[in-house]
């Protein structure tokens, strides 16, 4: 757990997204395929009753540290958070947050089939997509395009931690934070403030001057 506080109220929580029919579910998980690997409608048949919904409450996890993860996901609606704790201080560090229409994995673990590093858990009540790994692999092996699915998830992933780590190394923690409010507009809204702290990596005094500077935001 966190080992201070910051002195601000909890944000407040929008209200939970309803459910989508599942036609419509159905519909946003073939576009943002196609859009994030080029898959054709043939492709997309291949994998007819391999993508399973599912929900995961508010504080639960998608996958747990130690644990190898089996599935990728697709978040219909919600955010999750991926973090990991100090084995020393039990202090909580946010590595990302993972919120709609985006893909959600640990990659490495994914592969490799050892035990993630890390906990990925729900910040809200949320929905999702998911495939296992291995009709996944059997997806790569019949088809290009989802060859391709594969490749693009890599980079994906691949871009997004080199970015965090030149992040740190390169920018002012205002500049992180300014970039976080554009990847996620909203933000403010659907975590606590001692998360984006963590996330940001500085204490919570520091983000509260950042804060200030910029006029609340």
């Amino acid at each position: 757990m966190f080992r201070w506080a910051l002195p601000v109220s909890p944000p407040a929580m929008l209200p939970p997204v309803p459910a989508l029919p599942t036609a419509d579910a159905e519909s946003v998980l073939a576009h943002h395929l196609q859009a994030f690997a080029g898959l054709s409608p043939a492709d997309l048949r291949l994998a007819d009753g391999l993508w399973t919904r599912r929900t995961v409450a508010r504080n639960e996890f998608f996958n747990f540290r130690n644990a190898v993860c089996r599935h990728v996901g697709f978040v219909l609606r919600g955010l999750f958070r991926v973090y990991y704790v100090d084995p020393v201080s039990a202090q909580e560090h946010n590595l990302f947050f993972v919120a709609e229409n985006t893909f959600l994995t640990s990659l490495k673990s994914l592969l490799t089939q050892q035990g993630c590093p890390y906990f990925i858990a729900a910040v809200e009540d949320s929905e999702l997509w998911v495939i296992g790994a291995e009709p996944l692999q059997q997806l790569y092996a019949a088809s290009h395009g989802w060859e391709r699915f594969g490749r693009r998830l890599a980079e994906q992933y691949l871009v997004l931690q080199q970015a965090k780590a030149e992040s740190l190394l390169f920018q002012s923690a205002e500049e992180r934070y300014l970039g976080l409010l554009a990847q996620l507009p909203g933000i403010t809204n659907r975590v606590s403030l001692g998360h984006i702290a963590s996330y940001l990596g500085i204490q919570g005094p520091s983000l509260s001057r950042i804060r200030a500077n910029l006029g609340g935001k």
